[in-house]
């Protein structure tokens, strides 16, 4: 694997000084402020320790005409952070650029690159960060992907259903088939394939995962990384890998036909194979196999399980305010609810319910939000849902079957968190959609 090309180290004084000072990005800001006629190095120190302290998961920095700002992806949202001198934002691009491995004199072109941090709390804690740079019309705009250990969580934290969480159990033990976990960038499907790898991690089985990038190091795993540009694609990795006599093989994503293919002959011979795709839900993976060319007589008899997820953000427990349901909402609930499996607990649909309302505190930057969770839609491929699938349904029709067997959706599952207390109803409706 490519060597990560530099260093920055944060001293643990520093650290317990951005700890004590940083609790939101206003204090994120004098912070910085403090530091901006500081040495570069100084400086960046102050913006990473600052924002993984913060929990960002990317820093934003732009170039606009006379000046450039700071922009931090916290919870999933962008939130700004400052605004400062073109001349110290061309010190500070130097300085990433040099650290990441990246040309100095190239700005006319896109370019990659990484290097990592090192924490010096009490355990230390080695974080890498993934760079990209890309043309704009008054300077490079740079951002930078924090990829944290500590983000790496066990199967029950994910935010499942008690149903969906004994199904992923059951799942998980199979000896063989697929399981695929589909959403946009961001939705967390990386972090869902690691925490169920360390789930079913033990000694007497052997896992390999091919990846683009590989996100986290995970011990006690085989973990390989394509190079497209020197011809190692997921396709021919892929092929490589099943030589090495895998029980469980991770692959980053299926992006074509022949990466699809061999995966799915990988699940019908005797391995588990867990994967991703870019779909909108959960019905959307078998038109999306489809559309790359892969045959249903191939896809029906190794899926196991098809699984869509997002990531709304949960609401502040230290400033959350409850509020009565208004009729029309609670009418609008019941009518959405009406299809999901009676099994399945949820709060009494009565009138004089409440439900959270986000408010916002120091504590939450105040966004009135604190931290994500998934929330997910998932369906089983049995006997008469892989009879189903070698018919070429349509994304419609095979969501509809899907329902009917007992499907409950993104939305409905978001639905019974705000019911729950955990999520708002303006959370669910921007991060999955309204009916």
């Amino acid at each position: 694997m490519e060597k990560i090309t530099g260093q920055v180290k944060i001293p643990s004084q520093k650290v317990l000084e951005i700890q004590k000072r940083v609790k939101h990005t206003s204090d994120f800001k004098k912070l910085i402020e403090e530091f901006l006629l500081e040495k570069t190095t100084e400086l960046l120190g102050i913006i990473l320790g600052g924002s993984i302290l913060l929990n960002g998961s990317d820093i934003h920095i732009e170039a606009g005409e006379e000046k450039a700002k700071i922009r931090a992806r916290i919870d999933g949202m962008l939130q700004d952070i400052i605004v400062f001198e073109k001349k110290i934002y061309k010190s500070l691009v130097s300085r990433i650029k040099l650290l990441s491995g990246l040309k100095l004199n190239i700005t006319d072109k896109p370019q990659d690159g990484r290097f990592s941090i090192l924490l010096e709390e009490e355990k230390q804690t080695e974080i890498e960060i993934r760079t990209s740079t890309l043309p704009s019309e008054y300077g490079e705009s740079i951002v930078m992907r924090i990829l944290n250990p500590k983000n790496l969580i066990e199967v029950e934290a994910l935010g499942l259903r008690k149903d969906l969480f004994e199904r992923f159990k059951r799942e998980i033990r199979k000896p063989n088939g697929m399981i695929i976990v589909t959403g946009p960038t961001g939705s967390g499907k990386t972090t869902t394939l690691y925490a169920i790898l360390k789930r079913i991690q033990k000694p007497e089985i052997k896992i390999i995962t091919i990846e683009d990038p590989i996100e986290y190091h995970l011990k006690a795993i085989s973990q390989t990384q394509v190079a497209p540009k020197k011809g190692y694609d997921f396709a021919n990795g892929l092929r490589s890998l099943m030589r090495q006599d895998p029980d469980v093989i991770l692959v980053g994503e299926i992006r074509d036909l022949e990466t699809a293919s061999i995966a799915l002959q990988a699940a019908l011979t005797g391995h588990l194979v867990l994967t991703t795709l870019h779909t909108n839900d959960a019905a959307g993976t078998i038109a999306r196999l489809q559309a790359i060319g892969e045959n249903p007589v191939n896809i029906a008899p190794a899926i196991n399980v098809a699984i869509a997820q997002r990531l709304p953000r949960k609401v502040c427990r230290k400033c959350v305010e409850f509020e009565k349901i208004s009729l029309p909402l609670l009418k609008k609930i019941k009518e959405e609810l009406k299809t999901i499996p009676k099994d399945i607990e949820i709060p009494e649909l009565l009138p004089g319910l409440k439900i959270p309302k986000a408010k916002g505190c120091e504590d939450c930057n105040f966004t009135g939000y604190k931290s994500r969770i998934g929330v997910y839609e998932a369906f089983l491929v049995d006997d008469e849902m892989e009879r189903f699938i070698l018919t070429s349904p349509s994304i419609s029709a095979l969501r509809e079957f899907a329902i009917k067997k007992g499907m409950v959706t993104m939305r409905q599952d978001g639905l019974i968190k705000v019911l729950q207390g955990i999520t708002t109803i303006e959370e669910i409706d921007r991060v999955v959609g309204e009916e």
